[in-house]
């Protein structure tokens, strides 16, 4: 298939960074030490490397699991500190000592991401070259970085961890840039509760994302790159400090990378479990020792990122198409998908599915398809809608099941995809509750950088938790809202309409990052298609 015409700038795909710190080092490419400053609310959170085994999760897939096991809901609540998402999505509502695997499957034409997993992982590089690794690398280094960037801009390969921003538009502006520094970074920040395909492709497939690196690094000219891993997956940091290891001892990574004219290494930094690091500005401040805080855009990462210099900035699973690419062809890659959604994504599926775990499709199968087949239909109870993209998007109500796995599709019916965790809603948890959960995620997660964020989220979380107390909801279906008042204090407590319209819109037009122009999506998904549910809790 032949590639559409690509987009000229950086400004014509990006929708929406300023570093200065530690700045004299990097600027000359030099390693700096890499201690992450802590917000008040990462010191809360930095403990999660260390969780009790029976410590509970407060995600939404947990949440919306929370009746298959109302205990371990109840414990989580009180449990501190709060972690919104463990990545043990598909046993929810799951505890951190959770060790059971995933289901993996293929369910797609070509396996371009999971073939590893499929065939039980491969954390040793011995495993990995045996089954065909680092022949993308290879053949990158047998061309010019200009072929490997065409390569990449051909696949047509977009982000699959936000906005679908074209990768290959990111990788030419970086490439074109004459700083002599540049960097790449890999956003293992996971944090959208639903999704937990890149924790697997990190921990059983971790040469597939060294490999990655190296060909981006190649490509623009990088010499270094940094992987951000979120810190409530200790277990990948163990894997991937290991796969560092023996990549650097066998030549894979250091000076002369395969014995060519190219040199490139990888450090490995780890949050302390602020989602918001999952937006790529506040993951580079975190990286450079500041406070992990949005900024506008521009300057983009492209021109002025980590330690002010030219970055290329991907999440994994992006990342990981790129080895199938520089192997097979981004035309090769281009002939698989639907309209602008090139080639495959991998799916999380929680347990609230029949048939939980991570599953490779090819973008174009149905949401109907997913859920049904893929998914099993649900587990024990009547499908109300799902959220393609985790708790910051629109919910697709079961009567848009038809609508394709496109990013331009989910968006016409008021969803995302997000990172591709597909968050089921079934009837034992009532949009009212699900708003508000959503909301008091958000409060407790802002980084207080943007005032309808900060101040928005939390004035509506209250409203609503006052709300649920007294609207028209069972008893049983009030439990789990916290901070709300008894349901005897008097009389009902029904959120403002008008406060309600007027925060939605300055979350939309005015927040820097996708935290708060999520809530606004989720927002509109509810006034689209479940007024009658939400309605008894506006005046």
């Amino acid at each position: 298939m032949k590639a559409p015409q690509h987009p000229e700038s950086i400004e014509s795909c990006y929708h929406l960074v300023a570093p200065t710190s530690r700045r004299q080092q990097a600027a000359a490419g030099h390693k700096v030490p890499l201690t992450p400053a802590l917000s008040p609310r990462e010191r809360e959170q930095a403990a999660a490397v260390q969780l009790a085994p029976e410590h509970g999760c407060r995600g939404t897939a947990c949440f919306a699991a929370r009746h298959r096991h109302p205990a371990r809901w109840a414990k989580a609540e009180r449990d501190k500190p709060r972690v919104y998402c463990m990545g043990r999505c598909y046993v929810a509502p799951a505890t951190a000592g959770e060790t059971a695997r995933p289901h993996v499957e293929v369910r797609s034409p070509q396996a371009i991401l999971l073939a590893n997993l499929v065939d039980g992982g491969a954390r040793q590089l011995d495993i990995y070259l045996a089954r065909g690794g680092y022949r993308g690398l290879e053949r990158a280094l047998l061309r010019s970085r200009q072929e490997v960037v065409g390569e990449v801009l051909d696949s047509q390969l977009r982000g699959r961890g936000g906005a679908g921003f074209p990768s290959g538009v990111k990788m030419r502006a970086v490439a074109a840039n004459p700083s002599p520094v540049k960097y790449v970074v890999a956003n293992g920040d996971e944090g959208d509760p639903g999704s937990f395909t890149d924790r697997f492709l990190m921990e059983d497939d971790p040469f597939r994302l060294i490999e990655a690196m190296s060909i981006a690094g190649y490509a623009v000219g990088a010499a270094q790159g940094y992987i951000y891993l979120r810190c409530e997956y200790p277990e990948a940091r163990a894997i991937l400090l290991e796969a560092l290891s023996q990549a650097r001892s066998r030549g894979f990574l250091g000076e002369r990378v395969l014995s060519r004219d190219f040199s490139f290494d990888i450090q490995l930094v780890s949050g302390h479990g602020s989602y918001v690091c999952g937006e790529e500005t506040a993951l580079l401040r975190s990286i450079e020792g500041r406070r992990p805080e949005v900024m506008p855009r521009p300057p983009f990462p492209t021109d002025k990122g980590l330690f002010g210099k030219p970055t290329l900035l991907l999440n994994i699973e992006t990342l990981c198409n790129l080895p199938w690419i520089l192997e097979h062809g981004g035309e090769a890659y281009c002939a698989l998908g639907y309209n602008k959604s090139r080639g495959t994504k991998a799916l999380s599926l929680p347990s609230l599915f029949r048939k939980p775990g991570i599953y490779e499709v090819e973008f174009g199968t149905t949401l109907a398809t997913i859920v049904e087949e893929i998914g099993g239909g649900m587990a024990d109870g009547r499908l109300v809608g799902v959220m393609p993209a985790g708790p910051m998007g629109g919910i697709v109500p079961a009567s848009l099941l038809a609508t394709p796995l496109d990013f331009e599709a989910l968006r016409a019916v008021g969803g995302n995809l997000g990172h591709g965790g597909i968050v089921a809603i079934d009837e034992h948890t009532s949009i009212p509750q699900l708003v508000h959960h959503i909301f008091e995620f958000a409060a407790d997660e802002s980084c207080g950088k943007c005032t309808p964020c900060r101040v928005g989220s939390r004035r509506l979380a209250d409203a609503l938790a006052r709300a649920l107390a007294d609207c028209s909801l069972s008893p049983g279906e009030r439990v789990g809202v916290r901070g709300s008042p008894s349901s005897t204090d008097g009389g009902t407590h029904p959120v403002d309409r008008g406060q309600w319209k007027s925060i939605v819109e300055a979350l939309a037009q005015t927040s820097l990052c996708g935290l708060g122009v999520g809530l606004s999506e989720l927002a509109n998904s509810v006034n689209r298609y479940f007024q009658k549910e939400f309605s008894p809790c506006l005046s």
